[in-house]
């Protein structure tokens, strides 16, 4: 019997698409492939559907248009461990030499390794697997994959984009450059480490490691991380004096960051957040603990993030000691009243340019309060209501953020604001909701230029 590895490549003559790797998968029934803006219609009386295959990883500037005969619907569980329903079509697939039909699945796959996983109905017949070796039918180098898909390449004369970060492999900054490749522009990473700048009347300069100089820029978007925010938004402010728009701005960010400072300008704009306390000295922890009606209560460091720096305390005992114990740290923190009936339940919305572009319901994990990814919570598809958009874009409104993760719960007072992140992860979201953020924050800023693809 013939032998496959891990991974192979995969042509597909019927629909157009030259080679696509595959993640060979024994313990998935069904073969899916990656496919975006999904279509059904009617043709000769029959059910086809259009879709859209990006068949290269981390490369969306090459898109193929198919159209296939839906053969039947297969409900499945995706990576966020939601039930989706999937169409399914059956076509012609070439490994190596060997040819064969194949029932695939049409799902987004953009947050995977693989642009298409190969189920052992695939193969289960026809080939043993030896998790081993790659690619055992044929490899094909980055030269050849560039020669087959010329054809669908486009030609780069867009802006110059750059992303100021600090991990190039972070999912949402990998998106970014991938979405804004995808439409033509040049995409630079920038760490902001490795930026330093030259104040100066005549000729101000922001250099970047061995004396390159930064200024040709169009646009920048910071993905600033909390610990550098100070030095990353006085880069941020350079790039602005020198003419290059930001699409959030330094100010923006900083006032963001500042959770004092944010909770006030709320209060200020009428924007409804839980009761919320603050005070230095121990000796009114008390009265502060009364204030917010008492525990059980939320305690959060001003820069927490991610849900990190976040204690709920269960008694007023409780919420002293913690209390006290920050502050004898002299760390600044807030104290907010626990919104129970929210059950580990919050609504995260992202807004880009006045607009909600996607948003979703985040569960914690059974024991846990907090219902943030990074702490284990589950993320779902969720339709918020007009109040909740209202809320969502007037929060980002308030602290001029062109782009916020906007972050409501549900109370028996209506929907509350919890805070606003200036950087939002793109990962959970993208993931829940079948939206191209980066793309839709890609487009803000060629509205904003009035740059037309």
């Amino acid at each position: 019997m013939n032998v496959i590895g891990n991974a192979e490549w995969c042509r597909f003559p019927q629909l157009g698409v030259p080679a696509v790797k595959a993640r060979v998968d024994s313990g998935a029934k069904t073969s899916t492939i990656q496919a975006n803006k999904i279509k059904p219609f009617i043709k000769d009386g029959q059910e086809w559907v259009k879709f859209e295959v990006t068949p290269i990883q981390d490369n969306r500037s090459i898109v193929i248009s198919c159209e296939e005969r839906i053969t039947g619907r297969k409900v499945v569980k995706n990576t966020s461990g939601i039930s989706e329903e999937r169409l399914v079509i059956q076509t012609t697939m070439l490994v190596g030499e060997h040819t064969m039909k194949v029932d695939l699945t049409l799902a987004n796959r953009d947050a995977m390794e693989f642009r298409m996983l190969l189920g052992r109905d695939a193969f289960v017949d026809r080939f043993l697997i030896d998790v081993s070796q790659e690619c055992v039918q044929g490899d094909v180098s980055d030269e050849e994959l560039k020669d087959l898909y010329k054809a669908f390449s486009q030609e780069k004369t867009g802006l110059r984009i750059g992303v100021l970060a600090s991990n190039p492999k972070l999912y949402s900054n990998k998106r970014i450059m991938e979405a804004g490749a995808a439409r033509g522009h040049e995409m630079v990473f920038l760490n902001v480490e490795h930026s330093y700048m030259k104040l100066d009347v005549h000729s101000p300069e922001i250099r970047y490691r061995g004396g390159n100089i930064l200024n040709q820029f169009d646009a920048i978007i910071p993905r600033i991380k909390p610990a550098v925010t100070f030095y990353g938004c006085a880069l941020l402010r350079q790039f602005k004096h020198l003419g290059v728009y930001c699409l959030n701005s330094a100010d923006a960010i900083t006032q963001s960051r500042d959770k004092l400072f944010a909770s006030l300008l709320f209060s200020e704009n009428d924007i409804n957040i839980p009761i919320t306390g603050f005070a230095k000295s121990p000796q009114d922890t008390k009265d502060l603990i009364r204030m917010v009606n008492g525990a059980p209560l939320i305690i959060k460091l001003l820069e927490s993030t991610q849900g990190r720096g976040v204690v709920l305390a269960e008694t007023d005992k409780a919420a002293e000691s913690v209390i006290n114990a920050f502050k004898s740290v002299k760390t600044n923190i807030l104290v907010q009243e626990f919104i129970k009936e929210a059950n580990g339940q919050d609504i995260r919305c992202f807004v880009v340019n006045g607009k909600v572009v996607a948003a979703m319901q985040r569960q914690a994990e059974k024991g846990e309060f907090r219902a943030n990814i990074h702490q284990g919570g589950t993320a779902s598809l969720i339709k918020i209501t007009a109040e909740e958009r209202k809320l969502a874009l007037k929060a980002a409104k308030t602290l001029n953020l062109a782009v916020a993760g906007v972050d409501i719960i549900r109370s028996n007072k209506g929907p509350l604001l919890l805070e606003v992140n200036s950087s939002p992860g793109l990962e959970g979201i993208e993931k829940a909701t079948g939206t191209d953020i980066a793309n839709a924050m890609i487009q803000a800023i060629e509205r904003k230029l009035k740059y037309a693809v």
